[in-house]
């Protein structure tokens, strides 16, 4: 009798052993895992972060499209998930300079004139079409010397970049997902939330541009997305500038 009470006294202690392990071992990893986001973010603990939207292009009124408001929903989840906390601007009312905290840029540089600073400053081998006129180079973008063209619903391209300056960990980085269409934008962001654990073991905390596809949206949303290519260093390097034009003296007598 006696040693089957101490059999049983054994097992619950030993059983509670392991549960305490587990769930020691379980709150480490998760910990863990929640530090290495809030580094790839650049969100600590009660930090503040910048989610700066554009106005809806194909509206005359300032109106922020539906697509870009999903984006928005989508990025707070994120932020939220890092124990931060999010400001949301509009374009023409954000003020800060690079890097004094964690922003998300939505849009393209002729609906977010921030996006438009950003990529003049940050990605020189970048050019985005920003024609109103119906073409087939509307809205395309342009990487080096590669051309990339939309064809709406079936095939549009979006830009995906995290960009940092000075050294890693000292300034917050800046988030910009510019987009063909609105949709695209939404897109990027979800790649983003899905992709970010892959992203920082590749990337570090370092700046990186990806070039998505957004595939058959007019079917599948924004959900179907493919990676096309990481166009690092043809978006951050100039283009060539041409050379002068040389000028011929001919002699007189």
């Amino acid at each position: 009798m006696y040693d089957d009470v101490r059999n049983i006294v054994l097992g619950v202690v030993a059983a509670g052993i392991s549960a305490s392990l587990g769930w020691l071992a379980r709150t480490y990893l998760w910990k863990r895992r929640l530090r290495r986001k809030q580094a790839f973010f650049g969100l600590p603990d009660n930090s503040e972060s910048l989610l700066v939207v554009n106005r809806d292009a194909g509206s005359p009124d300032l109106a922020v499209h539906r697509y870009d408001v999903f984006a928005l929903l989508e990025l707070a989840a994120l932020i939220k998930d890092c124990h931060a906390h999010a400001e949301v601007v509009t374009q023409d009312a954000a003020r800060q300079g690079f890097g004094e905290r964690t922003e998300f840029c939505i849009g393209g540089p002729d609906s977010n004139r921030r996006m438009k600073a950003h990529m003049g400053a940050m990605l020189p081998g970048v050019r985005v079409h920003t024609d109103r006129e119906p073409g087939p180079h509307r809205v395309a973008f342009e990487i080096g010397t590669e051309h990339y063209r939309m064809e709406a619903g079936l095939t549009e391209y979006v830009l995906l970049a995290r960009l940092t300056a000075g050294q890693p960990g000292r300034s917050r980085p800046v988030f910009l997902f510019c987009g063909q269409r609105a949709i695209t934008n939404q897109a990027a962001t979800r790649y983003l939330a899905r992709n970010h654990e892959r992203l920082a073991r590749r990337h570090g905390g370092g700046t990186f541009v990806l070039l998505l596809k957004v595939v058959n949206s007019q079917a599948y949303g924004p959900d179907v997305v493919e990676l096309v290519a990481d166009v690092t260093r043809a978006a951050t390097t100039p283009p060539p500038t041409a050379p002068p034009a040389r000028t011929s003296h001919r002699a007189t007598s």
